[in-house]
């Protein structure tokens, strides 16, 4: 399950069994979220929120605290599913500790 980032006590992660589409997972204090890639000829073209089955959504600020990394990191993610999941690489967790705009 590797940590991708790390936004003032929000995760973002990958779990390591994981399905196309592209996508990532949000938690924080027991709430989760996952955001989904749509990719066309190698862009970003969408990104679409939701919930995780069985899982309280994020809410209020760690869900707009998602959506805004989750958009600014949008091809460093792309880069890293394809590391871990098709090259088999270790990925790198990076901790942002200033406020994304």
């Amino acid at each position: 399950m590797p940590k991708l980032y790390e936004y003032f006590g929000l995760v973002v992660l990958f779990y390591s069994n994981e399905h196309e589409p592209v996508h990532v997972h949000g938690k924080y204090q027991g709430r989760e979220s996952k955001a989904e890639l749509i990719v066309a000829d190698g862009v970003v073209v969408e990104i679409r929120f939701g919930p995780v089955r069985g899982r309280r959504p994020l809410e209020g600020a760690q869900l707009r605290d998602f959506e805004t990394l989750t958009r600014h990191y949008a091809n460093d993610i792309i880069t890293k599913w394809i590391d871990y999941f098709i090259l088999h690489k270790q990925v790198p967790s990076v901790t942002v500790s200033r406020r994304l705009g």
